[in-house]
């Protein structure tokens, strides 16, 4: 090997003999054939001690890998105790090779220690360079410089910390751009040099389908260590400062080993790295490398981790492309081929995918046939797919996806012992979902919560607690088949990155309701908005967290009394208002709450109307929104401020009801004044006809005069806009009262071709919101006219489409569907059920 030198000590190969030096196993990090290569070669060699790439402080963690509950995927976790969020990974999958060392370390009762830079040194690095492009040479990924986890630098490069590269070594973790001349891939390069267009798959040749115990088991790591050398020496080392001050501290490690066990010493690494290691250097040089690092104080422990997040998909980089591939290699080294494709032909049948058995027998023929075709040793991933979406896909890739996001990927998930160092809130935090029966999960499931349940209840505290402190293991989700406020649904996925957020969020209490409950009053002392505070209180009665809100509602009453913009007020209602209903599902006291939304609610009646004149049309769409949105949170407002529903007594529940009315009367101005836009004019008469206020004549003249000649064609159509648009139900009312629809039908033949093509836009944005079978029966009805369908439905009756009276006989056949749908208890006594009766029928009619 050309080029090496040998320092005192360091052996001159990577192969073994009695009393040449250490044994350097340079692998690929992640790969089944490395590990297999590196227990094959341990067994032969039975070292003293071994030596793994990785940071020292993990020492004393070595033990917990031969816990019984430590499962991999797992990862050493680093986060700088003052700043949490700072933070960097040491993924280890089962099938990697520091993995297979320091089990057989524990299993042999031999010394396994960690030796590359410290996570003290490699913390503190990433700060005092945040932001700043490392400069890295070409060969090597940046060094290890992590921002908070779950960052992505450019380029689609990971940065969760110092996850490791496809040639060994770490990955970027500072969220800022690499600015390398040339960025070198050895493996690119050497499967280049073996005419390979394709890096893995060269990988999968020389390494992964070669079984081990074949030949000398130390002669893969003599070639890797060559080539690596021969790489190094053509393209350089570019000015890795940071590796190269990495290198220095393993060489001091090294030696220190030998003066304590002589040649018997072990050093599995990335195979960029073992050039360096036996490259001629004095301690005095190594130690002037290592001179003036800075320093923070940092804490370590395991945490779980996840095939996803070892995937270049997830974001991870420096990752494997298929680490559920790779997983399957190296828990199946006799006839993978075979077992793979079983275990594709399971999934799909668990789909509803007719595959059999004969399936399976001509995948594998297949597969077998295109390695040959390929001049390839055995199949690979590639070889298997093409089989698959062949035989078992019948050419689509539909279910091919399935078979990549389920099994080449994966969602298996690590766990770590109970015994592992954690933060105090990490701990309580395991408390409560082992005591809620909530388990961390890989694969995104949906939970759906009954919060009349206790247990149910308790979920649901805990993970909107958990939203609050930015861990988003569940995100909310719309509840299917109910629209009550009982009921919640949650998408939940653990990630590993939730680990650093939860440390992070260490810093607000020991517990998860003391931690939530600092977090949301110093969010409420942060708040930008009105609107900020008033999601902030429904956040705090969602998690249930009365000690934070007094210091929430005094800082809302101060905010509402400050704030000027009714745009900003009537965006916040709405979010006040409906934190109401919290006090009947959740027995939360929202008595306070009910006061503010009130005076709220008075303050944007007083200043609406000003607010909405001289409005262009993107601000009039907004206002609308807004008062549909008042519109509804007054509505509740009355509703959960009556006696007995929690949030109002019978003091002031005549004022509470007073704000309907009130509203109303905002509402006919609003309808009235020819200074605001016509959506706004449209939607407030719109609102005053459902709720009953305008009569359906009154409501056909203001319509009509609209529409008259005398009013521009964009204003006219804006008013239809917000009379019948905007997902509001108006298409049922235009098919039930052809009056209406005529009025829109005269006016719109009647506008001159030039208008035409001016209103256009805005009437078809209006009609095309309307389902499909609403606007097949409008076009029904104009095709043949408005008002000459003969409905017998109609006839005789004051409102189009409507009967003239209550049909008791349609009614009574009802109840027994109604009663039944509202659970009610076929036993009741004769009178209460009688008065549930007339009660219904008025419901029914």
């Amino acid at each position: 090997m050309s080029g090496s030198g040998q320092a005192s000590g360091l052996g001159a190969h990577g192969g073994r003999n009695a009393g040449e030096g250490p044994l350097l196993l340079g692998v690929r990090h992640h790969g089944p054939g490395s590990a297999r290569a590196v227990r094959a070669a341990l067994d032969e060699a039975r070292p003293r001690v071994v030596l793994i790439e990785g940071p020292p402080e993990a020492d004393a963690l070595i033990a917990l890998a031969a816990e019984e509950d430590m499962r991999p995927p797992v990862a050493l976790l680093a986060h700088a105790v003052d700043e949490p969020g700072r933070s960097a990974f040491w993924p280890l999958a089962e099938f990697s090779p520091e993995w297979v060392a320091i089990r057989w370390a524990l299993e042999h009762e031999v010394p396994a220690r960690f030796i590359d830079l410290p996570a003290t040194h490699t913390l503190a690095w990433g700060r005092d360079e945040a932001g700043e492009g490392p400069a890295d040479g070409p060969d090597e990924p940046a060094a290890e410089v992590p921002e908070p986890a779950g960052s992505e630098a450019p380029g689609g490069r990971g940065t969760d910390g110092t996850e490791e590269s496809a040639d060994g070594d770490t990955a970027s973790g500072d969220g800022s751009p690499v600015h390398d001349a040339v960025r070198v891939d050895p493996l690119g390069v050497l499967a280049e040099a073996a005419g390979y267009d394709d890096p893995e798959r060269w990988w999968e040749d020389v390494v992964e389908h070669r079984s081990a115990g074949q030949g000398d088991v130390f002669e893969p790591f003599t070639v890797l260590e060559e080539a690596m050398e021969v790489l190094r020496e053509t393209y350089g080392t570019g000015g890795h400062d940071r590796d190269l001050v990495r290198e220095a501290y393993m060489r001091l490690q090294l030696r220190a080993a030998q003066r304590e066990f002589g040649d018997d010493v072990a050093v599995v690494c990335g195979a960029w790295h073992v050039p360096a290691l036996r490259r001629r250097s004095t301690v005095a040089a190594d130690k002037a490398l290592l001179k003036g690092l800075p320093k923070v104080k940092a804490d370590m422990t395991w945490v779980p981790w996840t095939h996803r997040r070892l995937s270049r998909r997830s974001g991870y980089g420096a990752g494997i492309d298929s680490p559920g591939w790779y997983g399957h290699l190296f828990g199946a080294p006799d006839r993978p081929v075979e077992r793979w494709l079983t275990k594709v032909a399971g999934l799909l049948r668990d789909e509803d995918r007719i595959v059999s058995s004969a399936h399976v027998i001509e995948a594998v023929r297949l597969a077998e046939t295109l390695a040959a075709m390929r001049g390839r040793p055995l199949p690979g991933l590639s070889e298997t797919t093409d089989a698959v979406r062949a035989v078992m896909c019948e050419g689509s890739d539909v279910p091919l996806a399935l078979v990549h996001d389920r099994l080449v990927v994966g969602d298996v998930l690590g766990e770590v012992p109970q015994t592992a160092p954690a933060v105090p809130l990490q701990r309580d935090l395991d408390r409560s979902r082992r005591r809620l029966r909530l388990k961390p999960e890989a694969l995104e499931r949906e939970l759906e919560l009954d919060l009349r349940k206790e247990n149910d209840a308790g979920r649901s505290r805990l993970l909107h607690r958990l939203r609050l402190l930015g861990v988003a293991w569940g995100e909310p989700a719309a509840s299917r088949g109910s629209t009550g406020t009982f009921r919640e649904t949650w998408r939940l996925r653990w990630e590993p990155e939730l680990s650093v957020r939860v440390a992070e969020a260490g810093v607000w209490g020991t517990t998860v309701l003391a931690a939530a409950t600092a977090k949301a009053e110093s969010d409420a002392v942060a708040a930008s908005g009105l609107a900020d505070v008033t999601a902030l209180a429904e956040r705090c009665l969602l998690a249930e967290l009365p000690d934070a809100l007094p210091t929430v509602m005094q800082i809302l009453a101060d905010r509402a009394a400050l704030e000027a913009d009714v745009g900003h007020l009537a965006q916040a209602l709405p979010a006040l208002v409906r934190s109401l209903r919290y006090g009947d599902v959740r027995g939360t006291d929202t008595g306070a709450l009910t006061e503010v939304a009130a005076g709220l609610a008075e303050r944007v009646f007083v200043g609406l109307p000003p607010a909405c004149a001289a409005l262009d049309a993107e601000a009039a769409e907004e206002m609308r929104r807004h008062v549909d949105a008042v519109h509804g949170a007054v509505g509740l407002l009355v509703e959960v401020a009556a006696p007995g529903r929690g949030g109002g007594d019978d003091a002031s529940a005549p004022v509470h009801r007073g704000l309907r009315g009130r509203w109303q009367a905002v509402l006919k101005v609003l309808s009235l004044r020819d200074s605001v836009p016509g959506v706004i004019r449209g939607r407030a008469v719109r609102l005053l006809l459902d709720d009953g206020e305008l009569a359906q004549e009154e409501a056909a003249r203001l319509m009509g005069l609209v529409l008259s000649p005398g009013t521009e064609p964009g204003d006219a159509a804006a008013w239809i806009e917000g009379f019948v648009g905007g997902g509001s139900g108006g298409g049922m009312l235009l098919v039930h009262d052809e009056r209406l629809l005529g009025l829109v039908d005269a006016w719109l033949t009647g506008v001159s071709a030039e208008a035409f093509t001016d209103v256009l836009p805005l009437l078809r944005r209006t009609f095309s919101a309307y389902e499909p079978g609403v606007r097949r029966t409008l076009g029904e009805l104009v095709r043949r006219g408005p008002g000459q369908r003969g409905s017998a439905a109609g006839a005789g009756s004051g409102i189009p489409g409507f009967g003239a009276g209550l049909d008791s006989d349609r009614a009574d056949a009802v109840l027994p569907v109604v009663r039944l749908l509202l659970g009610l208890d076929e036993d009741h006594d004769d009178d209460v059920a009688h008065a549930d009766d007339n009660d219904l029928a008025g419901v029914a009619g």
